[in-house]
């Protein structure tokens, strides 16, 4: 079972137990999470980015605007970078306002961006990213124009240096607690996908597609 080197950046210390350095885990979760924050400093100040964002292999991909200010420093300078992303799996109701808490998958990634110059890297970053939005799409839509990947800016991130932390179960509450008149449990959460809305533009005849059915 492959594993991330365990680097004084990625070592989970608080409650140790939780965290999981297996890359088949790790993956698992980025794959799954539909968003992402990149956290970098300019200046001494620090910035973060929430996106969208998906994995190739070993590099997380995120694209944007060329006009956007954060990805053409981000290609330029090339400074190191922290992207984070986490699924809420559940809230944990305990006995004692204190041991409240929630079950949840994380992933901190440490890496530095380099931009993909390559086309066939380009166009196979942002079609797996439409997938992974809504799968089945990219095969629906109208691809991208000349003039629209020229506005468009990759950047990749190795995935190097990375851990996961995760909760699962019930509430942990004070052994004297147990016996108090208070509900205790765990709502669960999940992102759920809706009957779509059609567009109010959009042309008669147009049916839904089988991938949103």
């Amino acid at each position: 079972m492959a594993q991330f080197p365990i680097t004084d950046k990625t070592e989970i210390t608080r409650l140790p137990k939780r965290g999981v350095y297996d890359k088949d885990a790790v993956y698992a979760i980025l794959d799954e999470a539909l968003f992402c924050t990149l956290a970098y400093t300019r200046d001494n100040q620090a910035f973060q980015i929430p996106t969208g964002f998906c994995r190739i292999g070993d590099k997380l991909y995120l694209h944007g605007s060329v006009g956007s200010f954060y990805m053409r420093e981000l290609a330029e300078k090339k400074p190191p970078v922290s992207i984070s992303a986490t699924i809420m799996d559940g809230l944990v109701l305990a006995r004692s306002a204190f041991h409240h808490s929630v079950n949840y998958r994380s992933v901190v990634v440490f890496s530095t961006p380099e931009k993909v110059e390559d086309e066939n890297e380009l166009y196979t970053a942002l079609e797996v990213f439409t997938n992974k939005m809504q799968p089945g799409r990219w095969d629906d839509v109208r691809k991208p124009t000349a003039g629209e990947w020229k506005a468009t800016k990759l950047l990749s991130f190795k995935i190097e240096e990375a851990s996961a932390k995760v909760r699962t179960g019930p509430p942990k509450d004070d052994d004297e607690d147990y016996t108090m008149d208070v509900w205790a449990g765990v709502v669960p959460l999940e992102i759920t996908r809706h009957s779509p809305q059609p567009d109010p533009a959009l042309k008669p005849g147009v049916s839904l597609p089988s991938y949103l059915k």
